[in-house]
């Protein structure tokens, strides 16, 4: 029992610290105020899609409806095999008010050319064709605001970054899934502006990126990381960052928010997370790696306590003692990102959420390692480096 206790205080003060510490580095983010400006760079906003005909014609609406001058912005969206009408779709999009350009990475791929990094193929392709020197990178499945490429220029111009992560936000119907999803995703919002404000690590998410085109080609694209099914984002941006450590930034700004759906069930969601978790040891930044084994520890004390408290109720109550600690020291974290997003009314919830989020961190961490994952419609086995 005294050494049941001892790890678990060192356990939760180790995180109850990592926790405090991204607060604090989240709080400590100035909002970005976007100048007056004059709309003097050209930027190319590059689309990977594939099997999004639901979601193609809102995304390509919400790019044209943007303030940004529309002789200062290209998009293009590269149709990556898709098996429904998304490519018909993007074709009989009227373009008329912005450039607009459609790929069929078929059309880019020899036939004796194997991979299982489709989206980076996608990706490279764009860029390969990309008349802007500012690239920005999102999904098929996104909307933006109408300031959101206003901003994003704003913000390049300003800092001149070579890098921008920027914000992304979950929406969908209310329901415990979106719920579970947006909470757990305003949390990895946060922890995500607090690292890279602060350089503790690299983190960003794909639906809303920036970097120079010439950065791009300068750290050789996706080579070295280009067997890796994921890592469009991360890895990108940790090969950026060692080159320019100073040239990455994050984008704190309501206008560049970023609107992605929540996964539709519980299967495509678990899906999405696994492939997240399956390049938790494949990061060249191992100080990440240290991090999420922490974090995945953690999270597994509660359920080794739970079992064991079969055998003896007094672990029972360590177990709660946690609950309530793990709760209390992420509470206002989230709470602040929430308020960030305008989603704070869901931090009701937040406490109710809690056990369902542990077993999802322990499930899909060990699926992430060990297992195989599903994500738009091909079968993933975990690459080994």
């Amino acid at each position: 029992m005294v050494v049941a206790i001892s790890i678990s205080v060192i356990f939760c003060i180790a995180y109850c610290v990592l926790i405090i510490i991204y607060y604090l580095a989240w709080k400590s983010i100035p909002e970005f105020v976007v100048p007056k400006m004059e709309d003097r760079t050209q930027v190319s906003v590059i689309i990977p899609a594939r099997n999004e005909a639901s979601n193609i014609i809102n995304c390509l609406t919400s790019l044209k409806n943007q303030t940004y001058s529309k002789g200062r912005y290209e998009v293009i969206l590269v149709d990556d095999h898709s098996t429904d009408n998304t490519w018909d779709l993007m074709q009989r999009f009227p373009n008329e008010e912005m450039r607009y350009r459609k790929i069929k990475l078929s059309d880019h791929m020899a036939d004796s050319v194997q991979t299982i990094a489709f989206k980076k193929k996608a990706i490279q392709t764009g860029i390969e064709q990309a008349a802007g020197e500012l690239i920005i990178t999102s999904d098929a499945d996104c909307t933006f605001e109408k300031n959101w490429l206003e901003t994003m220029v704003g913000f390049y111009q300003t800092t001149q970054a070579q890098f921008i992560a920027a914000p992304v936000k979950i929406t969908g119907k209310y329901n415990l899934l979106t719920l579970f999803q947006t909470l757990d995703f305003l949390t990895m919002q946060g922890i995500t502006a607090g690292s890279v404000f602060k350089k503790f690590h690299s983190m960003c998410n794909g639906a809303n990126l920036a970097y120079e085109k010439k950065i791009f080609f300068e750290v050789g694209g996706f080579r070295g990381i280009d067997h890796i099914p994921s890592g469009d984002d991360m890895m990108l941006m940790h090969k950026i960052f060692v080159i320019h450590p100073d040239g990455v930034l994050f984008l704190k700004n309501k206008q560049a928010i970023v609107s992605t759906h929540a996964e539709k069930d519980w299967s495509a969601f678990f899906n999405q997370r696994i492939r997240w978790a399956s390049k938790a040891d494949l990061y060249d930044e191992k100080g990440i790696f240290w991090i999420l084994l922490l974090v995945y520890f953690f999270n597994l004390l509660f359920l080794v306590l739970a079992v064991a408290s079969f055998w003896n109720y007094r672990y029972l109550i360590i177990l709660l003692s946690l609950l309530i600690a793990k709760t209390l020291i992420e509470f206002p974290f989230v709470a602040s990102v929430a308020s960030f997003f305008d989603q704070q009314g869901m931090m009701f919830y937040f406490p109710f959420l809690q056990p369902l989020h542990i077993m999802y961190i322990i499930f899909s961490g060990w699926m992430g390692k060990f297992g195989t994952y599903q994500w738009k419609s091909r079968k993933v086995k975990r690459s080994h480096g």
